[in-house]
């Protein structure tokens, strides 16, 4: 069992319709047709979403995929319309609310990998394969591969693992030219935005995107890009293959459920305590130095 450890209730505004409420987003449909897209303060681990929130985390991963958006237009158009706040919305909603062309989404988790690690870390060891696809003997936990990769993933419901599938499923499930243009187009940002981190001292090791198609049958960039919710952000000084990596993400929060300060037990079914404001604080403090690094900008 998982999922949300208290489900919040959605915040109604007049003029919009509440669709969905995601781990870290909700998800609204405006009078004219569009997406209005929250993010939260919420973080997850382990497949709850917690009690606890971030301060800043839905501004921080708002504010960076649209710095990326706009770096990766020549490749890929995106989905977001309007940062304006909507009529009638909380004024705490600036910053992380944004108006997006409704799209018929593809089911599929578009993940790249350029270094070895997590599920696909697991599944080499295995097999030496990830998705289907055959690597090199000798790789090690986050080693860098010989070239990028597509290792696909079916997408799940909150609570529930996505699952690595191959790129023959892939193409079966969406069409052989859907999977095609899903695989360029997802290698070609990896591509860039791999580049882009290490010019600042970031080693970009994996990402997951989300596309879908406009009603001129255009494929689109959705969702978030490349923020440390979607993507592991590793420090390029103190990249070593052969052990898990520092990394800008929500690393804090894994360690310390697992450990026995937290008296949690991943294993029951009960749901994760709330987070102590020093574990809250060092979680933020990693959101804002990865904002800062990539961007070069100062958070405020």
């Amino acid at each position: 069992m998982s999922g949300f450890v208290e489900k919040p209730e959605p915040i109604q505004v007049p003029g919009l319709v509440h669709l969905h409420t995601g781990k870290v987003r909700e998800l609204y449909r405006d009078e004219a047709g569009n997406l209005v897209m929250v993010a939260t303060d919420r973080i997850s681990a382990f497949d709850w979403v917690l009690p606890t929130e971030i301060p800043d985390k839905g501004r921080i991963l708002t504010r960076l995929s649209l710095w990326w958006f706009e770096l990766l237009q020549d490749i890929v158009p995106n989905h977001v319309l309007s940062t304006d706040l909507p009529d009638g919305a909380p004024a705490d909603w600036a910053g992380r609310a944004l108006v997006c062309t409704s799209l018929r989404m593809v089911p599929v988790e578009a993940v790249a990998r350029g270094y070895l690690t997590g599920s696909g870390l697991a599944e080499y060891n295995e097999t030496r394969t990830v998705c289907g696809l055959a690597l090199p003997e000798g790789l090690t936990d986050g080693s860098e591969l010989p070239a990028p990769i597509f290792t696909p993933a079916t997408k799940a419901a909150v609570g529930d693992h996505d699952e690595n599938v191959s790129y023959e499923e892939v193409a079966r499930q969406v069409g052989a030219e859907t999977a095609a243009l899903l695989r360029q187009t997802a290698l070609a940002i990896y591509t860039r935005a791999r580049d882009i981190a290490r010019d600042r001292g970031v080693v970009l090791a994996d990402t997951k995107f989300e596309f879908g198609f406009d009603t001129d049958d255009r494929m689109i960039l959705a969702d978030e890009v490349l923020t440390p919710d979607s993507s592991r952000f590793w420090p390029a000084d103190t990249w070593q293959p052969g052990r898990p990596q520092p990394s800008y993400d929500k690393q804090f929060v894994r360690d310390w459920l697992t450990s026995p300060a937290s008296g949690w037990d991943r294993r029951s079914e009960q749901p994760p305590p709330p987070l102590p404001p020093e574990i809250v604080e060092a979680t933020r403090a990693k959101y804002v130095e990865a904002y800062e690094r990539l961007t070069g900008l100062p958070w405020h």
